[in-house]
């Protein structure tokens, strides 16, 4: 959390908790944002009685629903005004300091938004499940699979597959094992009252973890990492078309897999391809300058 103040000067800054709006229905990224304000107000020496005439701009993983942003807004906060935004939003107005052209998060989730001659357009961010085609967690899960499909003899084995089934137990009903594992403890009840466990599996983390032991197969040049290099650029050619295809001059990459991969995005998209200018957290800044300078 960042309290800056009219000139976007960094008066203070910590660290706070969840900020998700999909767990628990957003209580957690409350309590975490009730907690920092407390705590950045007191790091920047100034009496938290001035929130009231503090205006605030979030910027929410899982903030793809409008109604799960307008019931966070909607909640009692301290201070003058409040707006919530996706974080795709502060990450925009951060990587191309509050102009206008295209931003891809490529991280363990993915994303896409850009605003062209002021329209705002979306794409992606829909979720582990359902979308994220970008990011490293979906990459990791294809690997993994790529990976139990090598040590069954149906595709190409290579140092990078085995050394991926020896990081999920060496053999693939340890992977299997490991990809059911979920720390929950949660249960299903069925419709006629009988109770199930919750096949939950791994988080998208778990699988963005196997990011490492890619690219380090991928500096090595194994064959499979270029597979699955192959996968992940046509994934991004699709977000590349989609940005082209509604006019906007320059996508800005952030998140660490688009990062790692920037100088091959370099290669093959040119000058259409951009690092961020500042972090998520000024784009929040700058955002809430644009809502509220007039107040």
């Amino acid at each position: 959390m960042r309290l800056a103040n009219e000139n976007l000067e960094t008066l203070a800054e910590v660290k706070n908790g969840r900020s998700n709006l999909q767990i628990d229905n957003g209580e957690p990224a409350f309590k975490a944002i009730s907690d920092g304000t407390r705590d950045v107000f007191k790091a920047a020496g100034i009496d938290y009685a001035e929130t009231a005439n503090t205006y605030a701009c979030f910027g929410m993983a899982g903030g793809r629903m409008d109604s799960a942003r307008d019931a966070f807004a909607a909640r009692p906060w301290p201070f003058a005004g409040v707006k919530v935004y996706d974080d795709i939003d502060i990450a925009h107005a951060g990587a191309l300091g509050g102009q206008e052209g295209g931003v891809v998060i490529i991280g363990t989730g993915s994303a896409a938004m850009s605003i062209v001659d002021g329209k705002r357009h979306q794409a992606g961010g829909w979720g582990f499940h359902i979308g994220d085609q970008m990011s490293g967690a979906i990459l990791g899960r294809e690997l993994a699979r790529y990976a139990v499909e090598a040590e069954d003899g149906l595709v190409e084995a290579s140092p990078l597959t085995r050394a991926v089934i020896a990081a999920l137990g060496g053999d693939n009903q340890a992977a299997m094992t490991w990809s059911f594992t979920t720390d929950l403890g949660l249960s299903l009840t069925g419709n006629e009252g009988a109770e199930d466990q919750a096949l939950i599996g791994r988080a998208p983390g778990e699988y963005g973890k196997l990011m490492h032991i890619l690219f380090e197969y991928m500096d090595k040049g194994d064959p499979v990492a270029d597979k699955m290099l192959a996968i992940q650029m046509g994934s991004i050619d699709t977000y590349v078309n989609w940005f082209k295809g509604h006019g906007a001059g320059v996508m800005a990459i952030v998140g660490g897999l688009g990062q790692r991969l920037f100088p091959e995005l370099q290669k093959r998209y040119g000058d259409f391809v951009a690092l961020p200018k500042y972090e998520p957290l000024h784009g929040a800044v700058i955002l809430a300058r644009q809502n509220f300078a007039s107040n």
